[in-house]
């Protein structure tokens, strides 16, 4: 898709940018090494589309040195079930769709850090589409959009770099990075960057239960930027809180809104993560309640168990509604021996606790089910 205004602006710069310290901050487990004895080269140790993985392997770099220079033309290619795309170090400025027959497909990034693979566009929910049809809405805003069932990625950044002052005075400024449907889609040592709606942990239906799972990811934004429907269990992850330069006071936004069905009993986990912040201290809530008008009875889910709070997390009153007929006390939200500032409780009745017990079956296991997730670069 081409573009249609300059991507050169400091701001976005800083989006794609900035969260590298603060992922090298995590100390999180580096990448394997490349094979003793391997050449390193643009994709380092999976080879070449001349030393293939697998025939079920093709391999993706913007300067033509791979099978193809787009991450979409690759998904287009593969057709079927089963493929690996290799994706050399860049940027990768286009939208991508991974539609439901494409299953059990894999992306790793060829360097194992997640910087230095960054599949971004900035469509928002108000950027009006090429063929004068309207808008996009928030979920065809999304940068990469993935409908298949048994999706797996590493080392990827998936990115929307959308500013609110590309759109001035326009309210539609939902701009989702990732658009996760498929039941046991898996991400390893990613990172989704964006501002509001950064990451939609969803399914591709009010009936289906997709099962999702984050390890060792980073996550940042300010409105909602993890939402959804989806059963989700991030482990491990860092989310970061942005600041906002069109705000004047608190809030500046949520980390979680979930939007989880009511007949079902999981929703979002989040387990031995952090929370860190750019913003003033106080100046996010931890979550609300998302009950949209696809599905008015929904029972958002959410739990935080393990988990480091820093000071950007309003301590007092972490949670708000969304809107008044749904309010927050009434969802399924609990936590469980958080630790850090933004966790502490001088309101008790402002933070739902678990007992021993009940935290006794709020695990990743419980969540996922048979489906025991697999980091294909530690396989």
């Amino acid at each position: 898709m081409p573009s249609h205004h300059p991507r050169t602006s400091p701001a976005r710069r800083a989006l794609l940018a900035g969260a590298g310290a603060a992922l090298a901050a995590l100390a999180l487990p580096a990448a394997p090494a490349l094979a003793s004895g391997r050449p390193a080269g643009p994709f380092g140790r999976y080879g070449s589309p001349a030393a293939r993985l697998s025939a079920r392997t093709l391999y993706v770099h913007p300067g033509g040195l791979g099978d193809h220079t787009s991450v979409q033309a690759a998904v287009n290619a593969a057709s079927g079930t089963g493929w690996t795309l290799v994706l050399a170090p860049g940027t990768y400025r286009e939208t991508v769709v991974v539609s439901a027959a494409r299953t059990g497909m894999t992306w790793l990034g060829a360097s194992g850090d997640a910087r230095d693979v960054v599949v971004v566009y900035d469509n928002a929910a108000g950027t009006p589409k090429p063929d004068g049809s309207g808008t996009y809405g928030t979920s065809g805003s999304a940068t990469v959009t993935l409908q298949a069932a048994d999706f797996t990625a590493h080392g990827v950044t998936f990115a929307n770099d959308f500013l609110r002052t590309d759109l001035p005075g326009n309210p539609g400024t939902q701009a989702v990075a990732l658009k996760a449907q498929g039941d046991r889609s898996a991400f390893f040592h990613c990172r989704f960057l964006g501002h509001q709606d950064t990451l939609y942990a969803d399914s591709t239906s009010l009936a289906a239960f997709a099962r999702q799972y984050f390890a060792h990811c980073h996550v940042e934004g300010d409105v909602d930027f993890v939402f959804g429907r989806a059963t989700a269990v991030f482990e491990h992850c860092h989310f970061r809180t942005l600041v906002r330069t069109d705000l004047a006071g608190a809030p500046y936004g949520f980390v979680f809104a979930p939007s989880t069905a009511r007949a079902n009993p999981y929703g979002f986990l989040a387990s031995r993560c952090r929370i860190s912040s750019e913003a003033p201290d106080g100046f996010y809530k931890l979550a609300r309640p998302w009950v949209p008008g696809s599905d008015p009875t929904a029972w958002p889910a959410l739990v935080v168990r393990e988990s480091v709070l820093g000071a950007g997390i309003d301590a007092a009153a972490p949670y708000a509604n969304m809107r008044a007929e749904h309010p927050w006390q009434d969802q399924r939200f609990a936590e469980y021996r958080n630790t850090g500032r933004g966790a502490e409780t001088p309101v008790p009745e402002n933070r739902p606790q678990l007992t021993r017990a009940g935290a006794a079956s709020v695990t990743r296991a419980a969540f996922l089910g048979d489906w025991t997730p697999v980091d294909p670069v530690r396989s």
